[in-house]
């Protein structure tokens, strides 16, 4: 293997899905290139780790073949389809076109193997499936953001700071000089070609985009100052994010179209992962928080009315007479309140009930006639 990509994601080789994508999310946070310290080589080689391992089918590929196994001759070279060494065509146009073949299967000997190869090569023809004809995807991002247990208890709104690819506002994304464009010269203005990839089954031709125009059907006459043709620059942005009530922590929010910017076609999508810091005042329990009020002695028997904190601010509650240590009261509303859920959440007081250690001469006096009198 050229690339060790279990490695990179500091993981063995029977790492869980989970255990990949914890290890991916510690190091996409750590290295990011729009944090302090942040590396972007580092950052783009997580990102090609964890798209592999991520993916069954290509784990399994690499797990076979290694991180060739998507490069030309780098599935053919593998063994088990001795004369058939064009299948490393197969798999370069697999990568520009977002074609999967599963060679597991058949090198396994299993019977359903060379169906599922079959299948797999029909559906990248163009016969059912994902078109390999859609325009490009820019990279995604992903970051952290920390919040209080106030603020996930009661939503907020932040502000995410990203250093990312973004349309460049010179040529508006054309790579063009003052926006001249001419035909292109590859696919003849059509933002498409047609390539041919032999398999074990015969010739197929396909139709994919264009990688001279990417897709538009038209090149810059003049290449953008501002952006070198790319029609992208990196730069700071700031993206508002609602952060919604209720939220759980390392719950991951997908912000469509917020990751990075990519010529001719969709910008990626964002993924925010929260954390919500402890508070030692609370703890929730669903849709309820959860707080501990400590009473005396005589405010437990007597009753008495107390001030109680809680997310939405301090509240006065009246606790009966008679109340015992490990009660629960209730406040009605004052527990989290979710968008879309009719009840909102409530405010739950677990009563203590503080005894004292040491009593001066007239408090025991009155304590010894409680007990007199059974109490």
């Amino acid at each position: 293997m050229s690339e060790d990509y279990y490695k990179i994601l500091g993981v063995s080789k029977d790492a869980s899905e989970d255990e990949i994508k914890k290890a991916y999310r510690k190091l996409a946070h750590k290295y990011h290139p729009d944090k302090k310290g942040g590396d972007e080589a580092k950052f783009k080689e997580i990102n090609s780790a964890y798209q592999v391992l991520s993916d069954a089918k290509k784990r399994q590929q690499y797990d076979q073949f290694g991180s060739g196994f998507d490069q030309p001759g780098g599935a053919g070279g593998a063994g088990g389809f001795s004369g058939f060494s064009d299948f490393g065509d197969f798999a370069q146009d697999s990568s520009n076109g977002g074609w999967e073949f599963n060679f597991g299967g058949s090198q396994q000997g299993s019977a359903g193997g060379f169906e599922d190869i079959f299948s797999d090569v029909f559906r990248s023809a163009g016969f059912g499936g994902r078109s390999s004809a859609q325009q490009p995807i820019g990279s995604d991002i992903a970051v952290d953001v920390d919040v209080t247990f106030e603020e996930m208890a009661k939503g907020v709104e932040k502000d995410i700071q990203l250093y990312k690819k973004v349309k460049c506002s010179y040529c508006d994304g054309t790579g063009a000089e003052d926006k001249k464009m001419k035909t292109c010269s590859q696919c003849k203005g059509t933002g498409k070609i047609t390539k041919t990839v032999r398999t074990i089954f015969g010739n197929i031709q396909q139709q994919v985009v264009c990688d001279k125009c990417h897709g538009a059907g038209k090149v810059p006459e003049k290449k953008c100052k501002h952006c070198g043709g790319d029609g992208v620059i990196k730069e700071s942005q700031t993206v508002k994010v609602k952060i919604p009530a209720g939220i759980e922590n390392g719950q991951t929010i997908k912000v469509t179209g917020q990751g990075e910017a990519i010529q001719g076609g969709l910008a990626g999508d964002l993924y925010i992962t929260v954390h919500i810091a402890s508070d030692d005042r609370f703890t929730r329990e669903g849709n309820n928080i959860v707080s501990e009020q400590e009473l005396r002695f005589t405010q437990a028997v007597l009753g008495d009315v107390v001030k109680v904190q809680t997310v939405h601010g301090e509240t006065k509650v009246k606790i009966p007479a008679g109340t015992q240590p490990g009660d629960i009261l209730r406040i009605k509303g004052k527990g989290i309140h979710r968008e879309g859920y009719f009840n909102k959440g409530d405010h739950l007081i677990k009563i203590k009930v503080k005894v004292p250690n040491k009593l001066n001469s007239e408090q025991s006096e009155v304590v010894e006639r409680l007990k007199e009198l059974g109490l």
